[in-house]
């Protein structure tokens, strides 16, 4: 039998702990009636200009297929948190805004987000968090 080498020990570890943080977020988000997947397109759309992106690009920055993103949205939209929007210049392209109800529950949301990443890195100086910020950066 092969045992992991310390690479694959980094991927099962950092799987472990991306599914345990995003159980416990999920917790804290769920008092503002959101996911954390739900709340990171919230985040997306808030930081861009006017606050519209196209599904495509909104997909590409959380991490998810066009379909996945697509489902994610549609409870999103009958919740009024996003609204789709007409794109003038290519009619196949489908735009997604934040919602002034969805701004407001981001906003709430972002409050209750901070403070549980706080808890997570409590252990950590900030000078550590830099660092683990710069390290997952370089990982493909």
């Amino acid at each position: 039998m092969t045992a992991m080498n310390s690479q694959a020990q980094l991927f099962t570890t950092l799987a472990q702990t991306q599914v345990r943080l995003t159980k416990n977020m999920d917790r804290k988000l769920s008092a503002h009636g959101i996911s954390l997947s739900e709340f990171l397109v919230l985040h997306q759309l808030s930081d861009t200009p006017e606050q519209v992106m196209s599904r495509v690009a909104l997909a590409e920055a959380i991490g998810l297929t066009a379909s996945g993103v697509t489902r994610l949205l549609n409870p999103m939209e009958k919740n009024h948190l996003v609204e789709k929007e007409k794109n003038s210049r290519d009619a196949r392209v489908s735009l997604v805004k934040l919602t002034e109800t969805g701004q407001t529950i981001y906003q709430e949301a972002l409050v209750s987000f901070n403070h549980s990443a706080e808890m997570v890195a409590q252990g950590l100086t900030s000078s550590q968090v830099n660092q683990l910020i710069g390290l997952f950066g370089k990982l493909k």
